[in-house]
Protein backbone atom coordinates (compact mmCIF):
# COMPACT_ATOMS: atom_id res chain seq x y z
CA UNK A 1 0.00 0.00 0.00
CA UNK A 2 1.46 3.33 -0.72
CA UNK A 3 2.55 5.34 2.04
CA UNK A 4 2.03 9.43 1.95
CA UNK A 5 4.31 11.65 3.59
CA UNK A 6 2.01 14.51 4.95
CA UNK A 7 2.54 13.97 8.62
CA UNK A 8 0.43 17.01 9.81
CA UNK A 9 -3.55 17.53 10.00
CA UNK A 10 -4.11 20.06 7.70
CA UNK A 11 -6.71 23.05 8.41
CA UNK A 12 -9.24 23.98 5.52
CA UNK A 13 -10.06 27.82 4.05
CA UNK A 14 -13.30 28.62 4.77
CA UNK A 15 -16.20 26.68 2.87
CA UNK A 16 -19.83 27.45 2.50
CA UNK A 17 -22.34 25.62 4.91
CA UNK A 18 -23.40 22.34 3.60
CA UNK A 19 -24.72 19.00 5.00
CA UNK A 20 -22.52 17.18 7.36
CA UNK A 21 -19.12 17.77 6.54
CA UNK A 22 -16.62 16.71 8.10
CA UNK A 23 -13.15 15.10 7.72
CA UNK A 24 -9.15 15.34 7.91
CA UNK A 25 -5.78 14.60 6.52
CA UNK A 26 -4.88 12.76 9.07
CA UNK A 27 -8.00 10.62 8.07
CA UNK A 28 -7.32 10.38 4.18
CA UNK A 29 -3.77 10.10 5.34
CA UNK A 30 -4.49 6.52 7.40
CA UNK A 31 -7.09 5.77 3.98
CA UNK A 32 -3.93 6.24 1.84
CA UNK A 33 -2.00 3.64 4.39
CA UNK A 34 -4.90 0.99 4.32
CA UNK A 35 -5.45 1.30 7.88
CA UNK A 36 -9.34 2.96 7.67
CA UNK A 37 -12.18 0.49 7.69
CA UNK A 38 -15.22 2.72 7.85
CA UNK A 39 -18.37 1.89 9.32
CA UNK A 40 -20.65 1.55 6.33
CA UNK A 41 -23.73 1.24 7.89
CA UNK A 42 -26.50 4.31 6.61
CA UNK A 43 -23.31 5.84 4.89
CA UNK A 44 -23.46 6.74 1.13
CA UNK A 45 -21.02 5.20 -0.10
CA UNK A 46 -19.02 6.46 -3.43
CA UNK A 47 -16.31 4.66 -5.13
CA UNK A 48 -14.21 7.60 -7.32
CA UNK A 49 -12.83 6.19 -9.58
CA UNK A 50 -10.24 7.36 -12.42
CA UNK A 51 -10.12 5.36 -15.95
CA UNK A 52 -6.06 4.82 -15.33
CA UNK A 53 -3.41 3.65 -13.32
CA UNK A 54 -2.68 4.87 -9.73
CA UNK A 55 0.36 7.26 -10.77
CA UNK A 56 -1.91 8.77 -13.92
CA UNK A 57 -4.95 9.31 -11.61
CA UNK A 58 -2.95 10.64 -8.32
CA UNK A 59 -0.73 12.92 -10.81
CA UNK A 60 -4.18 14.96 -11.00
CA UNK A 61 -5.35 17.82 -8.97
CA UNK A 62 -8.71 17.60 -9.66
CA UNK A 63 -9.19 13.94 -8.52
CA UNK A 64 -7.25 14.86 -5.25
CA UNK A 65 -10.23 18.01 -4.67
CA UNK A 66 -12.63 15.89 -5.27
CA UNK A 67 -11.99 13.03 -3.05
CA UNK A 68 -11.08 15.29 -0.46
CA UNK A 69 -14.76 17.11 -0.91
CA UNK A 70 -16.87 13.85 -1.24
CA UNK A 71 -14.70 12.57 2.40
CA UNK A 72 -15.74 15.79 4.18
CA UNK A 73 -19.56 14.84 3.99
CA UNK A 74 -20.86 12.94 7.72
CA UNK A 75 -22.84 10.74 5.97
CA UNK A 76 -20.28 9.86 2.72
CA UNK A 77 -17.72 7.22 2.31
CA UNK A 78 -15.35 7.30 -0.31
CA UNK A 79 -12.83 5.56 -1.43
CA UNK A 80 -10.74 5.63 -4.71
CA UNK A 81 -10.66 3.04 -7.55
CA UNK A 82 -8.11 2.73 -10.15
CA UNK A 83 -7.14 0.62 -13.61
CA UNK A 84 -5.30 -2.46 -12.41
CA UNK A 85 -1.26 -2.27 -13.90
CA UNK A 86 -1.65 -4.85 -15.82
CA UNK A 87 -5.61 -5.20 -16.53
CA UNK A 88 -4.40 -8.44 -18.51
CA UNK A 89 -3.93 -9.64 -15.17
CA UNK A 90 -7.60 -8.46 -13.54
CA UNK A 91 -8.38 -11.25 -10.67
CA UNK A 92 -11.08 -10.80 -7.98
CA UNK A 93 -12.75 -7.37 -10.06
CA UNK A 94 -11.81 -4.31 -9.08
CA UNK A 95 -11.77 -3.35 -5.24
CA UNK A 96 -10.77 0.02 -3.91
CA UNK A 97 -7.49 1.22 -2.74
CA UNK A 98 -8.49 1.89 1.15
CA UNK A 99 -10.59 -1.42 2.18
CA UNK A 100 -10.49 -3.53 -0.90
CA UNK A 101 -14.07 -3.84 -1.44
CA UNK A 102 -15.55 -4.48 -4.95
CA UNK A 103 -16.63 -1.56 -7.33
CA UNK A 104 -20.13 -3.03 -7.66
CA UNK A 105 -20.71 -2.72 -4.35
CA UNK A 106 -20.47 1.16 -4.01
CA UNK A 107 -23.54 3.36 -4.20
CA UNK A 108 -22.28 5.71 -6.61
CA UNK A 109 -19.10 4.85 -9.13
CA UNK A 110 -18.50 8.51 -9.78
CA UNK A 111 -15.97 8.60 -12.85
CA UNK A 112 -13.01 11.56 -12.74
CA UNK A 113 -12.40 11.52 -16.45
CA UNK A 114 -9.52 14.33 -17.59
CA UNK A 115 -8.38 12.82 -21.38
CA UNK A 116 -10.97 11.58 -24.12
CA UNK A 117 -8.45 8.70 -24.71
CA UNK A 118 -9.39 7.21 -20.95
CA UNK A 119 -12.86 6.22 -22.20
CA UNK A 120 -12.04 2.89 -23.43
CA UNK A 121 -10.39 2.24 -20.21
CA UNK A 122 -14.06 3.19 -18.32
CA UNK A 123 -15.76 -0.01 -20.04
CA UNK A 124 -12.89 -2.10 -18.96
CA UNK A 125 -13.63 -0.70 -14.86
CA UNK A 126 -17.18 -1.70 -15.08
CA UNK A 127 -16.77 -4.85 -17.39
CA UNK A 128 -14.26 -6.38 -14.73
CA UNK A 129 -16.33 -4.77 -11.91
CA UNK A 130 -19.30 -6.91 -13.16
CA UNK A 131 -21.64 -4.29 -14.19
CA UNK A 132 -23.56 -3.78 -16.76
CA UNK A 133 -22.06 -0.77 -19.66
CA UNK A 134 -25.17 0.32 -20.77
CA UNK A 135 -26.83 2.58 -18.67
CA UNK A 136 -30.20 1.06 -19.74
CA UNK A 137 -29.12 -2.24 -18.40
CA UNK A 138 -28.57 -1.30 -15.33
CA UNK A 139 -31.09 -0.75 -11.95
CA UNK A 140 -30.71 -1.48 -8.64
CA UNK A 141 -28.78 -2.70 -7.18
CA UNK A 142 -26.55 -1.63 -9.38
CA UNK A 143 -24.78 1.40 -8.29
CA UNK A 144 -25.60 5.11 -9.78
CA UNK A 145 -22.34 5.74 -12.75
CA UNK A 146 -21.88 9.52 -12.46
CA UNK A 147 -19.00 11.61 -14.82
CA UNK A 148 -17.28 14.40 -14.48
CA UNK A 149 -14.02 16.12 -15.58
CA UNK A 150 -13.01 18.78 -18.17
CA UNK A 151 -14.00 15.86 -20.60
CA UNK A 152 -18.06 16.21 -19.32
CA UNK A 153 -17.20 20.61 -19.62
CA UNK A 154 -16.30 19.63 -23.79
CA UNK A 155 -18.69 16.58 -25.12
CA UNK A 156 -19.74 13.61 -22.82
CA UNK A 157 -21.34 12.52 -25.73
CA UNK A 158 -19.24 9.67 -27.03
CA UNK A 159 -19.83 8.20 -23.89
CA UNK A 160 -23.71 9.10 -22.89
CA UNK A 161 -25.14 5.87 -22.93
CA UNK A 162 -22.49 4.23 -20.81
CA UNK A 163 -23.05 7.16 -18.15
CA UNK A 164 -26.44 7.80 -15.82
CA UNK A 165 -25.71 11.31 -14.83
CA UNK A 166 -22.75 13.36 -16.22
CA UNK A 167 -21.79 16.54 -13.74
CA UNK A 168 -20.63 19.76 -15.95
CA UNK A 169 -18.59 22.21 -14.15
CA UNK A 170 -16.93 22.72 -11.72
CA UNK A 171 -16.92 19.89 -8.62
CA UNK A 172 -16.82 22.68 -5.49
CA UNK A 173 -20.24 24.51 -5.87
CA UNK A 174 -21.93 21.41 -7.60
CA UNK A 175 -21.69 18.54 -4.75
CA UNK A 176 -23.88 19.74 -2.22
CA UNK A 177 -27.38 20.04 -4.05
CA UNK A 178 -26.19 16.60 -5.92
CA UNK A 179 -25.96 14.59 -2.57
CA UNK A 180 -28.88 16.60 -1.40
CA UNK A 181 -30.85 15.41 -4.00
CA UNK A 182 -29.14 11.95 -3.64
CA UNK A 183 -30.78 11.89 -0.22
CA UNK A 184 -34.26 12.03 -1.29
CA UNK A 185 -35.05 9.73 -4.48
CA UNK A 186 -34.46 5.53 -3.74
CA UNK A 187 -36.02 4.93 -7.42
CA UNK A 188 -33.45 5.39 -10.00
CA UNK A 189 -35.78 6.77 -12.25
CA UNK A 190 -36.94 9.75 -9.87
CA UNK A 191 -33.47 10.23 -9.10
CA UNK A 192 -32.23 10.69 -12.28
CA UNK A 193 -35.41 13.22 -13.20
CA UNK A 194 -34.57 14.66 -10.29
CA UNK A 195 -31.20 15.52 -10.80
CA UNK A 196 -31.49 16.83 -14.27
CA UNK A 197 -34.25 19.01 -13.15
CA UNK A 198 -33.29 20.99 -9.80
CA UNK A 199 -28.90 20.49 -10.10
CA UNK A 200 -27.58 22.73 -12.25
CA UNK A 201 -24.75 21.00 -14.42
CA UNK A 202 -26.68 18.02 -14.22
CA UNK A 203 -27.01 16.24 -17.78
CA UNK A 204 -28.83 12.89 -17.64
CA UNK A 205 -28.41 11.73 -21.29
CA UNK A 206 -31.43 9.10 -21.16
CA UNK A 207 -33.74 12.29 -20.72
CA UNK A 208 -32.67 13.93 -24.07
CA UNK A 209 -33.90 11.99 -27.76
CA UNK A 210 -31.30 12.75 -30.78
CA UNK A 211 -32.70 13.21 -33.94
CA UNK A 212 -30.60 12.73 -37.32
CA UNK A 213 -30.83 13.78 -40.47
CA UNK A 214 -30.06 11.39 -44.09
CA UNK A 215 -26.31 13.22 -43.97
CA UNK A 216 -25.67 11.91 -40.66
CA UNK A 217 -26.00 15.48 -39.01
CA UNK A 218 -27.59 16.23 -35.81
CA UNK A 219 -31.37 18.01 -36.42
CA UNK A 220 -33.00 17.77 -33.38
CA UNK A 221 -31.45 17.48 -29.78
CA UNK A 222 -34.62 17.15 -27.53
CA UNK A 223 -35.07 16.51 -23.48
CA UNK A 224 -38.06 15.93 -21.83
CA UNK A 225 -40.99 17.57 -20.67
CA UNK A 226 -39.82 19.31 -17.35
CA UNK A 227 -35.96 18.81 -18.38
CA UNK A 228 -33.78 21.89 -19.47
CA UNK A 229 -32.59 22.06 -22.95
CA UNK A 230 -29.49 23.19 -22.03
CA UNK A 231 -26.99 22.57 -19.67
CA UNK A 232 -25.66 25.24 -17.88
CA UNK A 233 -22.00 24.55 -16.89
CA UNK A 234 -21.31 25.21 -12.97
CA UNK A 235 -18.71 27.49 -12.14
CA UNK A 236 -16.74 28.39 -8.62
CA UNK A 237 -17.16 32.48 -8.42
CA UNK A 238 -14.65 32.59 -5.82
CA UNK A 239 -12.11 29.98 -5.98
CA UNK A 240 -10.28 30.73 -2.10
CA UNK A 241 -13.48 29.01 -0.55
CA UNK A 242 -11.80 26.09 -1.04
CA UNK A 243 -7.93 24.87 -0.73
CA UNK A 244 -7.37 23.43 -4.15
CA UNK A 245 -4.53 21.47 -3.39
CA UNK A 246 -2.98 17.90 -3.21
CA UNK A 247 -4.66 15.13 -0.35
CA UNK A 248 -2.18 12.67 -0.60
CA UNK A 249 1.84 12.97 -1.30
CA UNK A 250 2.62 10.03 -2.67
CA UNK A 251 6.23 8.45 -4.41
CA UNK A 252 4.50 6.83 -7.24
CA UNK A 253 3.03 9.70 -8.94
CA UNK A 254 4.28 11.80 -12.44
CA UNK A 255 4.96 14.74 -9.65
CA UNK A 256 6.39 12.39 -6.60
CA UNK A 257 5.82 13.82 -3.10
CA UNK A 258 5.22 17.36 -4.52
CA UNK A 259 2.53 19.19 -3.04
CA UNK A 260 0.38 20.55 -5.47
CA UNK A 261 -1.43 24.19 -5.41
CA UNK A 262 -4.03 25.48 -7.71
CA UNK A 263 -2.60 29.36 -8.10
CA UNK A 264 -5.59 30.45 -10.61
CA UNK A 265 -8.45 29.14 -12.57
CA UNK A 266 -8.89 29.62 -17.00
CA UNK A 267 -6.98 31.85 -18.77
CA UNK A 268 -6.88 35.09 -20.29
CA UNK A 269 -4.69 34.89 -23.18
CA UNK A 270 -7.61 33.00 -25.65
CA UNK A 271 -5.13 31.01 -27.72
CA UNK A 272 -7.62 29.49 -30.48
CA UNK A 273 -6.88 26.24 -29.91
CA UNK A 274 -7.02 25.87 -26.18
CA UNK A 275 -10.11 24.76 -25.19
CA UNK A 276 -9.08 25.14 -21.18
CA UNK A 277 -8.99 29.05 -22.37
CA UNK A 278 -12.39 28.98 -23.42
CA UNK A 279 -14.47 26.80 -21.06
CA UNK A 280 -12.83 28.13 -17.54
CA UNK A 281 -14.17 31.48 -18.39
CA UNK A 282 -13.94 33.73 -16.76
CA UNK A 283 -10.39 33.62 -15.42
CA UNK A 284 -9.78 33.47 -11.37
CA UNK A 285 -6.69 33.59 -9.20
CA UNK A 286 -7.27 32.45 -6.15
CA UNK A 287 -6.48 35.02 -3.12
CA UNK A 288 -3.26 35.81 -1.75
CA UNK A 289 -4.80 34.78 1.22
CA UNK A 290 -5.87 31.69 0.73
CA UNK A 291 -2.49 30.76 -1.49
CA UNK A 292 -0.29 31.70 1.42
CA UNK A 293 -2.29 29.33 3.77
CA UNK A 294 -2.05 26.35 0.81
CA UNK A 295 1.93 26.96 1.34
CA UNK A 296 1.69 26.46 4.98
CA UNK A 297 -0.42 23.24 4.59
CA UNK A 298 2.22 22.01 1.95
CA UNK A 299 4.95 22.95 4.26
CA UNK A 300 3.73 20.45 6.91
CA UNK A 301 4.31 18.00 4.36
CA UNK A 302 6.62 17.81 1.90
CA UNK A 303 9.72 20.52 0.81
CA UNK A 304 8.42 20.78 -3.14
CA UNK A 305 5.84 22.95 -3.86
CA UNK A 306 4.30 23.20 -7.41
CA UNK A 307 2.11 25.60 -8.78
CA UNK A 308 -0.50 25.19 -11.20
CA UNK A 309 -2.53 26.86 -13.35
CA UNK A 310 -2.89 27.71 -17.82
CA UNK A 311 -0.84 30.98 -17.21
CA UNK A 312 1.43 31.05 -13.60
CA UNK A 313 3.00 34.03 -14.06
CA UNK A 314 -0.53 35.64 -14.80
CA UNK A 315 -1.10 35.72 -11.04
CA UNK A 316 -0.56 39.33 -9.61
CA UNK A 317 1.54 38.29 -6.76
CA UNK A 318 3.02 35.65 -8.01
CA UNK A 319 6.68 36.66 -6.78
CA UNK A 320 5.78 37.20 -3.56
CA UNK A 321 3.93 34.31 -3.17
CA UNK A 322 7.29 32.13 -4.65
CA UNK A 323 9.31 34.17 -2.47
CA UNK A 324 7.07 33.42 0.31
CA UNK A 325 7.65 29.55 -0.56
CA UNK A 326 11.73 29.90 -1.37
CA UNK A 327 12.06 31.59 2.57
CA UNK A 328 10.54 28.80 3.71
CA UNK A 329 12.74 26.70 2.42
CA UNK A 330 10.53 25.16 -0.16
CA UNK A 331 11.52 24.04 -3.72
CA UNK A 332 9.35 24.99 -6.35
CA UNK A 333 8.36 23.73 -9.69
CA UNK A 334 5.79 25.41 -12.45
CA UNK A 335 3.14 24.20 -14.76
CA UNK A 336 3.84 27.10 -17.28
CA UNK A 337 5.21 30.17 -17.64
CA UNK A 338 4.97 32.07 -20.66
CA UNK A 339 7.87 33.57 -22.82
CA UNK A 340 6.76 37.02 -22.67
CA UNK A 341 6.21 37.02 -18.52
CA UNK A 342 9.74 36.31 -17.62
CA UNK A 343 10.56 39.64 -15.66
CA UNK A 344 13.85 39.64 -13.72
CA UNK A 345 11.77 38.92 -10.27
CA UNK A 346 10.60 35.80 -11.33
CA UNK A 347 13.92 34.97 -13.08
CA UNK A 348 15.68 35.43 -9.72
CA UNK A 349 12.91 33.13 -8.22
CA UNK A 350 13.63 30.37 -10.88
CA UNK A 351 17.28 30.88 -10.31
CA UNK A 352 16.84 30.29 -6.03
CA UNK A 353 14.58 27.23 -6.81
CA UNK A 354 17.23 25.11 -8.47
CA UNK A 355 15.21 24.09 -11.38
CA UNK A 356 16.99 22.00 -14.46
CA UNK A 357 14.14 22.14 -16.92
CA UNK A 358 11.65 25.10 -18.07
CA UNK A 359 9.17 24.90 -20.92
CA UNK A 360 8.61 27.28 -23.42
CA UNK A 361 5.20 26.58 -25.48
CA UNK A 362 5.86 28.51 -29.00
CA UNK A 363 3.13 26.75 -30.67
CA UNK A 364 4.26 27.03 -33.95
CA UNK A 365 7.33 28.43 -35.46
CA UNK A 366 6.07 31.62 -37.57
CA UNK A 367 4.70 35.01 -36.74
CA UNK A 368 1.93 34.71 -39.03
CA UNK A 369 0.55 31.36 -37.86
CA UNK A 370 1.33 32.78 -34.63
CA UNK A 371 -1.53 35.47 -35.03
CA UNK A 372 -3.74 32.91 -36.82
CA UNK A 373 -3.82 30.83 -33.36
CA UNK A 374 -3.46 34.00 -31.20
CA UNK A 375 -0.61 32.82 -29.41
CA UNK A 376 -0.14 36.54 -28.13
CA UNK A 377 4.03 36.31 -28.41
CA UNK A 378 6.21 36.56 -30.49
CA UNK A 379 9.85 35.20 -32.06
CA UNK A 380 12.07 38.13 -30.02
CA UNK A 381 10.04 36.85 -27.27
CA UNK A 382 10.80 33.66 -27.14
CA UNK A 383 14.56 34.19 -28.30
CA UNK A 384 14.50 36.98 -25.35
CA UNK A 385 13.50 34.17 -22.64
CA UNK A 386 16.05 31.41 -23.61
CA UNK A 387 18.70 33.55 -22.99
CA UNK A 388 17.57 34.63 -19.87
CA UNK A 389 16.55 31.25 -18.45
CA UNK A 390 19.79 30.06 -19.80
CA UNK A 391 21.74 32.96 -17.87
CA UNK A 392 20.02 32.17 -14.77
CA UNK A 393 21.66 29.10 -13.82
CA UNK A 394 18.32 27.10 -15.75
CA UNK A 395 20.78 24.58 -18.61
CA UNK A 396 17.21 22.35 -20.11
CA UNK A 397 14.86 23.97 -22.03
CA UNK A 398 11.56 21.84 -23.51
CA UNK A 399 9.97 23.61 -26.62
CA UNK A 400 6.30 22.70 -27.62
CA UNK A 401 5.12 22.82 -31.49
CA UNK A 402 2.15 21.80 -33.56
CA UNK A 403 1.68 20.29 -37.04
CA UNK A 404 -1.79 20.44 -38.50
CA UNK A 405 -3.18 24.28 -37.29
CA UNK A 406 -5.75 25.65 -39.52
CA UNK A 407 -4.01 27.18 -42.78
CA UNK A 408 -0.83 25.68 -41.54
CA UNK A 409 1.94 25.26 -45.18
CA UNK A 410 5.11 23.71 -45.43
CA UNK A 411 6.63 27.00 -45.00
CA UNK A 412 5.11 27.51 -41.31
CA UNK A 413 6.64 23.96 -40.78
CA UNK A 414 9.87 24.53 -41.88
CA UNK A 415 9.91 27.92 -39.67
CA UNK A 416 9.70 25.09 -36.38
CA UNK A 417 12.86 24.27 -37.78
CA UNK A 418 14.33 27.85 -38.24
CA UNK A 419 13.09 28.85 -34.52
CA UNK A 420 14.59 25.93 -32.78
CA UNK A 421 18.20 26.43 -35.03
CA UNK A 422 17.67 30.05 -33.65
CA UNK A 423 17.25 28.79 -30.12
CA UNK A 424 19.64 26.64 -30.23
CA UNK A 425 21.99 29.84 -31.54
CA UNK A 426 20.86 31.81 -28.34
CA UNK A 427 21.25 28.46 -26.02
CA UNK A 428 24.45 28.46 -26.86
CA UNK A 429 25.49 32.27 -26.45
CA UNK A 430 23.99 32.19 -23.30
CA UNK A 431 25.72 28.62 -22.09
CA UNK A 432 29.22 29.74 -22.74
CA UNK A 433 28.92 32.59 -20.10
CA UNK A 434 27.36 30.07 -17.51
CA UNK A 435 29.74 27.78 -18.34
CA UNK A 436 27.42 24.67 -18.49
CA UNK A 437 25.84 23.19 -21.49
CA UNK A 438 22.42 21.83 -21.29
CA UNK A 439 19.60 19.94 -23.83
CA UNK A 440 16.72 21.47 -25.69
CA UNK A 441 13.99 19.21 -26.61
CA UNK A 442 11.54 19.76 -28.91
CA UNK A 443 7.85 18.13 -28.48
CA UNK A 444 5.90 18.14 -31.63
CA UNK A 445 1.92 17.25 -31.25
CA UNK A 446 -0.57 17.18 -34.22
CA UNK A 447 -3.46 19.76 -33.57
CA UNK A 448 -6.73 18.31 -32.48
CA UNK A 449 -10.14 20.58 -32.84
CA UNK A 450 -11.57 20.82 -29.78
CA UNK A 451 -15.40 21.70 -28.88
CA UNK A 452 -16.41 25.39 -27.61
CA UNK A 453 -12.97 27.08 -29.52
CA UNK A 454 -12.55 29.14 -32.63
CA UNK A 455 -11.15 25.77 -34.36
CA UNK A 456 -14.31 23.54 -33.15
CA UNK A 457 -15.74 23.42 -36.97
CA UNK A 458 -12.10 22.46 -38.88
CA UNK A 459 -11.50 19.26 -39.56
CA UNK A 460 -7.86 17.47 -38.25
CA UNK A 461 -5.30 17.29 -40.89
CA UNK A 462 -5.15 14.20 -42.87
CA UNK A 463 -2.62 11.74 -41.26
CA UNK A 464 -0.25 11.29 -44.00
CA UNK A 465 0.36 15.18 -44.01
CA UNK A 466 0.60 15.43 -40.36
CA UNK A 467 2.94 12.23 -40.63
CA UNK A 468 5.37 14.38 -44.01
CA UNK A 469 5.33 17.41 -41.61
CA UNK A 470 6.93 15.67 -38.19
CA UNK A 471 9.25 14.09 -40.27
CA UNK A 472 10.32 17.74 -41.98
CA UNK A 473 11.09 19.00 -38.61
CA UNK A 474 12.44 15.63 -37.43
CA UNK A 475 14.88 15.56 -40.15
CA UNK A 476 15.75 19.42 -40.31
CA UNK A 477 16.64 18.77 -36.11
CA UNK A 478 18.34 15.49 -37.23
CA UNK A 479 22.02 16.85 -37.08
CA UNK A 480 21.56 19.60 -34.75
CA UNK A 481 23.75 18.74 -31.30
CA UNK A 482 21.83 18.70 -27.75
CA UNK A 483 18.60 19.15 -29.44
CA UNK A 484 16.14 15.91 -29.41
CA UNK A 485 13.06 15.95 -31.09
CA UNK A 486 10.02 13.86 -29.40
CA UNK A 487 6.94 13.49 -31.25
CA UNK A 488 3.06 12.03 -30.90
CA UNK A 489 2.17 9.27 -33.58
CA UNK A 490 -0.42 10.73 -35.73
CA UNK A 491 -2.96 7.58 -35.95
CA UNK A 492 -3.39 8.03 -32.48
CA UNK A 493 -4.10 11.41 -32.97
CA UNK A 494 -6.64 10.47 -35.13
CA UNK A 495 -8.63 8.39 -32.67
CA UNK A 496 -8.47 11.42 -30.33
CA UNK A 497 -9.80 13.41 -32.80
CA UNK A 498 -12.59 11.02 -32.91
CA UNK A 499 -13.34 10.74 -29.34
CA UNK A 500 -13.36 14.28 -28.64
CA UNK A 501 -16.03 15.36 -31.96
CA UNK A 502 -18.15 12.34 -31.67
CA UNK A 503 -21.68 11.90 -30.99
CA UNK A 504 -23.42 9.49 -29.04
CA UNK A 505 -23.57 7.39 -31.90
CA UNK A 506 -19.67 6.60 -30.96
CA UNK A 507 -20.80 4.46 -28.25
CA UNK A 508 -21.33 1.42 -30.57
CA UNK A 509 -18.15 1.63 -31.52
CA UNK A 510 -16.21 1.66 -28.06
CA UNK A 511 -18.38 -0.89 -27.06
CA UNK A 512 -16.84 -2.64 -30.29
CA UNK A 513 -13.58 -1.62 -29.23
CA UNK A 514 -13.95 -3.30 -25.95
CA UNK A 515 -14.88 -6.35 -27.12
CA UNK A 516 -12.10 -6.31 -30.01
CA UNK A 517 -9.31 -6.39 -27.07
CA UNK A 518 -9.08 -2.82 -27.97
CA UNK A 519 -7.70 -3.14 -31.33
CA UNK A 520 -8.83 0.01 -32.75
CA UNK A 521 -7.38 -1.10 -36.32
CA UNK A 522 -9.64 -4.04 -36.46
CA UNK A 523 -12.69 -2.21 -34.60
CA UNK A 524 -12.78 0.55 -37.15
CA UNK A 525 -12.23 -1.62 -40.06
CA UNK A 526 -15.27 -3.59 -39.55
CA UNK A 527 -17.81 -0.77 -38.38
CA UNK A 528 -20.15 0.30 -39.64
CA UNK A 529 -19.84 3.91 -38.71
CA UNK A 530 -17.34 6.25 -40.64
CA UNK A 531 -14.97 7.41 -38.23
CA UNK A 532 -13.61 10.27 -41.03
CA UNK A 533 -17.01 11.91 -40.53
CA UNK A 534 -16.39 12.97 -37.26
CA UNK A 535 -12.71 13.91 -37.81
CA UNK A 536 -12.10 14.86 -41.49
CA UNK A 537 -15.31 16.64 -41.81
CA UNK A 538 -15.44 20.30 -41.79
CA UNK A 539 -17.81 21.48 -39.42
CA UNK A 540 -20.70 24.21 -41.22
CA UNK A 541 -21.00 26.96 -38.98
CA UNK A 542 -25.05 26.47 -38.92
CA UNK A 543 -24.36 22.73 -38.10
CA UNK A 544 -25.71 21.15 -34.52
CA UNK A 545 -22.80 19.91 -32.85
CA UNK A 546 -23.22 17.21 -30.34
CA UNK A 547 -21.77 19.26 -27.96
CA UNK A 548 -24.05 22.58 -28.40
CA UNK A 549 -26.49 21.44 -25.21
CA UNK A 550 -23.92 22.76 -23.15
CA UNK A 551 -24.17 26.45 -22.30
CA UNK A 552 -20.64 27.84 -21.11
CA UNK A 553 -22.11 31.30 -21.31
CA UNK A 554 -19.69 31.93 -24.29
CA UNK A 555 -21.64 33.47 -27.33
CA UNK A 556 -21.36 31.26 -30.36
CA UNK A 557 -20.77 34.63 -32.48
CA UNK A 558 -17.73 35.25 -30.71
CA UNK A 559 -16.66 32.14 -31.66
CA UNK A 560 -17.82 32.36 -34.98
CA UNK A 561 -15.81 35.69 -35.17
CA UNK A 562 -12.68 34.66 -33.80
CA UNK A 563 -12.36 31.97 -36.32
CA UNK A 564 -12.85 34.53 -39.05
CA UNK A 565 -10.09 36.77 -37.53
CA UNK A 566 -8.08 33.60 -37.98
CA UNK A 567 -8.38 33.30 -41.20
CA UNK A 568 -7.94 36.63 -41.59
CA UNK A 569 -4.61 36.59 -39.44
CA UNK A 570 -6.26 39.24 -36.67
CA UNK A 571 -5.43 38.62 -32.83
CA UNK A 572 -7.73 39.53 -30.25
CA UNK A 573 -6.50 41.12 -26.84
CA UNK A 574 -6.71 39.04 -23.50
CA UNK A 575 -9.92 39.08 -21.36
CA UNK A 576 -10.47 42.54 -19.46
CA UNK A 577 -12.57 40.19 -16.71
CA UNK A 578 -15.37 42.26 -15.79
CA UNK A 579 -15.04 45.38 -17.78
CA UNK A 580 -16.36 43.78 -21.33
CA UNK A 581 -19.21 41.63 -22.58
CA UNK A 582 -17.47 40.06 -26.09
CA UNK A 583 -17.77 36.47 -25.49
CA UNK A 584 -20.69 36.83 -23.76
CA UNK A 585 -19.46 34.93 -19.87
CA UNK A 586 -19.16 37.83 -18.40
CA UNK A 587 -22.58 38.98 -18.81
Amino acid sequence: MVKSNIRHEVKRAPKPKSESRKGTRKELLDAERGTVRKDWSGKIRIALAYPNHYHVGMSNLGFHVIYRLLSDYQDVVCERVFLPEDEGRIHGGIRSIESQRPMDSFDIVAFSISFENDYPNLLTLLAEAGIPRWSSERDTPHPLIIAGGVTAFLNPEPIAPFVDCFLVGEAEPILDLFLHVYRKHSDKATLLKALAASVPGAYVPGLYDVSYGPDGTITAFQPEPGVPEKVRRVASEDLSYWDTCSTILTPHTTFADTYLVEVARGCSHGCRFCAAGFVYRPPRFRSKDALLKCLEMGAAGSNRIGLMAAAVADVPYIEELCQNALNKGLELSFSSLRADRLTPELLGILRQSGLQTVSIAPDTGSERLRRVINKGITEEHVLQAVERLVSAGIPNLKLYFMVGLPTETMSDVEAIVTLCKQVKHRFLKASRTTKRLGQISVSLNSFIPKPFTPFQWVPLEDTKRLKAKIKHVKDGLRRVANVRVHADVPRWAYIQALLSRADRRLAQLLSAVHDNDRNWAKTLKASVINPDFYVYRERSLDEILPWDFIDHGIDKAFLIEEYHKALREETTPPCDVGHCNVCGVCQ
